[in-house]
């Protein structure tokens, strides 16, 4: 699949690529991440292979990412037409202003101002709410959301980061309202971190959401980088004398972790790709996803992580990497998966054989 191989976002007209360029990496302020030149080659690469899909957030770098952006894309109108441009709300850039972040409609409208002076731009493609905002209604948050797209700076709306309740609560608000809806939302999602599939994957699918996955390597850990040699201490001392984003990441490496990661391994020198391209293909394979957003602080990380698109997983790799990530849902989710063949016994799932239940009737003459 090309990188210019477009699809919509849920049920917008929005026209995506399948990989979305994601912007956290722009700017060094945080200590990390690539200096605004390289950014800018960064940039150029993937829209020279044909994507067109650009996020990134107020508060990345400081606010510096989207400076960078506008810089470079923004300045010249008909460049920064061809491009879908989304950034996100509800970070703080200023101490001890409470209302310098939040979802309220005072931040909401100042941040969007701001983010449009920093991109150089009128109006952004898709407008994101960072995280869920515990203190003001979503009524609010919602409404002010419409204001900014009924007054042409905002196109479209989604949230990352947000209960699956708190989302299906403002769709049906804005259903009920006639306000903008959301259609899209941005969430973590890989190999290590599949637990959306619970609630989140119906309610997408019920309301024709889209989903564009973040982390879908998980911070680097399903590149390979760590393994079971390199492990210090054993399973039982997983941070070691190690400081910084190992001992973030150790918490996460776990006997399952490894196995995945040898997985991606194996699959990988069968089919010619890295350990990182193997599971950046599988987030682009699942239901509901429709543009992963993928991270490059250099030009070799873009090239390596953009020529994943080429791979093609069989069908046995896919099913062993499902077995092998397979993700425990809280409850009712296990009960529900379970009594689901004894409500619809002898149905055919997914074109396999009819499955049965030891709780269902065998025929009618055991029914009272």
């Amino acid at each position: 699949m090309p990188l210019d191989h477009f699809v919509t976002l849920g049920k917008s007209g929005l026209r995506v690529s399948p990989l979305c360029l994601g912007a956290m990496t722009f700017g060094t302020e945080w200590g990390f991440g690539s200096d605004a030149e390289t950014a800018k080659k960064v940039i150029d690469s993937y829209l020279g292979r044909g994507g067109n899909f650009i996020d990134t957030a107020n508060i990345y770098t400081r606010g510096h990412a989207e400076k960078i952006m506008g810089d470079h894309l923004c300045r010249d109108r008909a460049r920064r037409d061809r491009v879908i441009i989304a950034t996100k709300f509800g970070g703080n850039l200023y101490a001890g202003d409470p209302n310098g972040g939040g979802a309220g409609r005072k931040s909401v409208l100042a941040a969007c101002e701001q983010s449009l002076r920093r991109l150089q731009t009128d109006y952004i493609d898709l407008y994101w709410m960072h995280f869920w905002d515990r203190l003001t209604p979503i009524e609010e948050t919602m409404d002010a959301l419409n204001d900014l797209v009924r007054q042409g700076k905002v196109r479209c709306i989604g949230f990352s980061n947000t209960p699956a309740w708190k989302c299906a609560q403002a769709q049906m608000l804005a259903r009920q309202h006639g306000l903008s809806p959301l259609i899209a939302l941005q969430l973590e999602y890989s190999l290590l971190e599949r637990t959306l599939e619970g609630e989140f994957g119906p309610f997408m699918a019920e309301f024709g959401l889209a989903l564009c996955p973040w982390s879908p390597l998980k911070g680097g850990i399903l590149t390979g980088k760590y393994t079971r040699d390199t492990h210090p201490g054993g399973y039982d001392d997983p941070g070691g004398d190690r400081g910084g984003r190992y001992q973030q990441d150790s918490r996460y490496l776990t006997d399952k972790t490894y196995a995945i990661v040898d997985a991606l391994v194996a699959i990988g020198t069968e089919t010619g790709a890295t350990p990182a391209q193997v599971a950046l293909k599988w987030v682009t394979l699942q239901p509901g996803v429709s543009s992963t957003i993928i991270g490059a602080r250099t030009l070799k990380q873009l090239e390596a992580n953009m020529d994943a698109l080429d791979i093609t997983l069989p069908p046995e790799a896919v099913a062993r990497l499902n077995e092998l990530s397979e993700p425990e849902l809280s409850n009712p989710h296990g009960f529900l998966k379970t009594i689901a063949v004894g409500i619809h016994g002898g149905i055919s799932i997914n074109g396999d054989e009819p499955e049965s239940w030891p709780l269902c009737p065998k025929d009618d003459s055991e029914r009272f």
